[in-house]
């Protein structure tokens, strides 16, 4: 498996509204592309710092897993994603090596990347993404 950095950490918030204003005006960062995921059924905003990214996650319906998320623990970190390349490469070689995959295949992301989760329970509890440009 190739990962090179820490593509992004995910974070479960409410209202992208109300959270925007923390990370420009407390922290100084500046939110450059806000996106809806319809399949994900979230709305996403995003910041960089260095080379990683922020991704703030709004669900937009109450069968968002973002929402079911944010109903069972609160707001707060959802997921890391880790840049990798050879996405489907990279889902086989963990499958052979029995962590359990949300996503056998990958599918789109926001920001056109092509994503996948594999499954907290074989990740040491922190559900994990795999983005590919």
């Amino acid at each position: 498996m190739n990962l090179s950095h820490i593509e992004h950490i995910g974070i479960a918030v409410k209202s992208l509204q109300d959270a925007i204003p923390f990370y420009e005006n407390v922290l100084g960062l500046k939110c450059y592309n806000i996106e809806e995921v319809v399949e994900q059924k979230v709305k996403t905003a995003f910041f960089m710092l260095g080379q990683t990214k922020i991704e703030l996650l709004e669900p937009t319906s109450p069968e968002s897993p973002v929402a079911k998320f944010i109903e069972k623990r609160g707001e707060g970190v959802h997921h890391v994603a880790f840049a990798a390349q050879g996405l489907q490469a990279s889902l086989d070689e963990l499958a052979g090596k029995g962590v359990q995959l949300l996503d056998k295949n990958p599918r789109k992301g926001a920001e056109g990347l092509n994503i996948a989760f594999l499954h907290p329970k074989s990740t040491l509890g922190v559900l994990m993404e795999l983005c590919e440009k």
